[in-house]
């Protein structure tokens, strides 16, 4: 189980002082909440991508092999690459570079995008946002498999006999995680494919995303890929702690009424309700995640949302010192208590490589003996 966290990269005000920061203050911010993150003992961050205001992350492969440089043992994640309106090609290249650099430690998750503005920015129709993006993640999966590939689609050029460089470390691809919010679509996409399925969670009720999960699940076994159990899944999350529910309700409340995500909405208490939003002692939120595979089944990746709404770095740090130190290592304990021996671990580059030698040797050795 892999637990960590992910930004939106909003630029917003703080409510409670008028100061609004920099867009260089919030990126260099950024990597101080990426390297904060590993500090505390968690295993993944994870960057959005935009492209218009109030948000910063055009460019996540830069951010993040600037992290790359800066860690260790941090896994490297976006939280989504825009599959609809980035071309393959250069998807394919950029991440395998961040690959290199990071010696393993990136993967990636797709998303159609939810902002309509930026497809035509891209020459793309958002009328088209299905269909682009499993044309190009066909396109993408072919590229990082084949040395050399041919290829005819209806949203781009044709290619013949291209080859993307770099290749993928030790020759095995980023690990791929498909993100929705609302498309049945994309969950028989990475069940086709065999690769995760992130439901970022912190929007609607929990039953919306459980019907997603169990029809990847479903559809996972359905292509042959293991069990229903088996499949790889990621949820979003968010949380405020203090140390007791009144005073983190009382501290978080004007940010959550200027979130630009939700703000102006429903109240603070319906959200909560409604879906995982957990603002409260650290025990709340325990209780709060432990619960979640009640309704997901046993998943492998956790990411809250803990940077936006125009918190103040300090109040980020001091809620990552919290969520590290107090909140994820009884989270780790409670997926590990009866956890089925045949849910698989969080895919890393380790043991993905591990995964291929395996086959190959399996495929060795069943291969009839040549005189």
């Amino acid at each position: 189980m892999q637990f960590g966290i992910f930004t939106v990269s909003d630029i917003t005000t703080d409510p409670t002082n008028g100061t609004t920061p920099t867009e260089a203050e919030r990126i260099k911010a950024t990597v101080t909440i990426a390297k904060k993150a590993e500090e505390v003992g968690l295993d993944v961050f994870a960057l959005g991508e935009h492209h218009n205001p109030p948000f910063f992350s055009s460019s996540p492969t830069t951010t993040l092999a600037y992290i790359a440089a800066q860690t260790e043992k941090l896994i490297l994640s976006t939280s989504t690459t825009l599959i609809t309106t980035n071309d393959p090609v250069k998807i394919a290249e950029d991440y395998a570079m961040l690959q290199h650099l990071s010696d393993g430690r990136a993967d990636l998750m797709m998303g159609r995008g939810n902002t309509g503005p930026v497809y035509p920015w891209f020459g793309k129709d958002i009328r088209e946002g299905i269909p682009l993006a499993i044309e190009n993640y066909s396109l993408l999966h072919k590229l990082w498999r084949e040395e050399f590939v041919n290829w005819e689609g209806k949203y781009r050029t044709p290619l013949q006999g291209f080859q993307s460089t770099p290749r993928p470390l030790d020759g095995v691809p980023p690990f791929v995680w498909h993100g929705s919010i609302r498309s049945p679509e994309i969950a028989e996409q990475a069940a086709y494919y065999g690769d995760g399925f992130f439901a970022n969670n912190i929007f609607w009720p929990k039953e919306h995303y459980m019907r997603l999960v169990s029809y990847y699940r479903q559809r996972f076994e359905h292509y042959g890929h293991g069990t229903a159990a088996q499949a790889i899944v990621g949820l979003g999350g968010q949380a405020f702690m203090r140390s007791n529910s009144q005073a983190a309700k009382a501290e978080f409340r004007p940010y959550f009424n200027n979130a630009p995500v939700y703000g102006h909405g429903p109240s603070m208490e319906d959200f909560t309700d409604q879906t995982p939003l957990a603002v409260g002692s650290p025990q709340e939120v325990i209780d709060k995640y432990a619960g979640m595979r009640e309704h997901f089944g046993d998943y492998q990746r956790q990411l809250f949302l803990m940077d936006h709404a125009g918190l103040p770095l300090k109040t980020v740090l001091e809620q990552l010192d919290i969520l590290g130190e107090e909140v994820v290592p009884v989270l780790r304990k409670e997926f590990a208590t009866n956890r089925p021996a045949e849910v698989p671990d969080a895919p890393t580059h380790a043991s993905l490589v591990a995964k291929r030698d395996a086959a190959l040797a399996t495929a060795a050795a069943d291969a009839p003996a040549t005189v």
